[in-house]
């Protein structure tokens, strides 16, 4: 954690190594850094599988993520690796993880509002993924995702670009999907959105898993989901912006 502590700051002296970037991507770098090492704490990893990668900003078509054999907590704001669409490398130390990257390029060729795609292994989210009802909506958690929330059939591991856009077009516009079988891809307009609401997801898997397989749950009514969804989005592109200097206080005091 020392490693990120050290790199809180724009005008830091581990910057030089890469060279002249803008304040604006040097941010980025700690933001999405930050969220890597909070998904460590938070058990997101899989081993040195998994990325969340994020947008280069005033750079189209330019990306970063995790360089690969690195585990979650490992990751700084200086070994994150640009990349291209075509996960070339633009800037920093390879290897990157091409089949990996495969469904952000994807996504953030479809869909150039997500600013920042996590995609996780998560065991809740797995969990209710491999369920046939979805996500029910049984807690406030998962009405955040009640006209959110899209599915998509398994068929390995997303290589071709057949499975890349049968992918994007059950993502559609909107900020989720589960994989069944698989995991999770969630999409935000900033990193802190992206993290907050894959950390909403997760809480609404781990209630529904708790929940057992009973018939005999309370649920809303379908004018309670569609207000209280509406009531959770009100902060539109702001959502997870006043969550994230407490999610960095929990990773500043680990």
């Amino acid at each position: 954690m020392n490693s990120l502590k050290q790199t809180f700051h724009l005008n830091s002296e581990h910057w030089v190594s890469l060279g002249p970037i803008s304040d604006q991507e040097k941010q980025v770098r700690i933001d999405l850094a930050t969220a890597y090492q909070l998904a460590c704490l938070k058990n997101w990893d899989d081993g040195i599988y998994t990325h969340i990668s994020a947008s280069v900003p005033g750079e189209d078509g330019a990306y970063l993520l995790n360089r690969f054999g690195l585990r979650f907590n490992e990751v700084t704001p200086q070994n994150l690796v640009k990349v291209n669409l075509q996960c070339q490398i633009l800037a920093g130390e390879g290897p990157v993880n091409q089949t990996g990257f495969a469904i952000h390029g994807a996504v953030h060729a479809a869909r150039p509002d997500a600013k920042c795609v996590l995609h996780l292994h998560v065991d809740s989210v797995i969990a209710v993924s491999a369920q046939t009802q979805g996500l029910l909506p049984i807690s406030q958690h998962a009405l955040r995702f009640y006209e959110d929330m899209a599915y998509h059939h398994y068929q390995g591991l997303a290589l071709s670009s057949d499975e890349q856009a049968d992918l994007v077009k059950s993502l559609g516009h909107k900020k989720a999907i589960l994989l069944h079988n698989h995991g999770s891809i969630v999409c935000g307009s900033s990193v802190q959105q992206a993290f907050y609401l894959m950390d909403v997801l997760d809480k609404a898997c781990k209630i529904q898993v708790l929940s057992g397989s009973s018939t005999d749950l309370i649920r809303p009514s379908q004018k309670i989901f569609e207000l209280t969804y509406k009531q959770l989005c009100s902060d539109g592109d702001e959502e997870g912006q006043l969550e994230w200097p407490a999610y960095q206080r929990i990773l500043l005091a680990s």
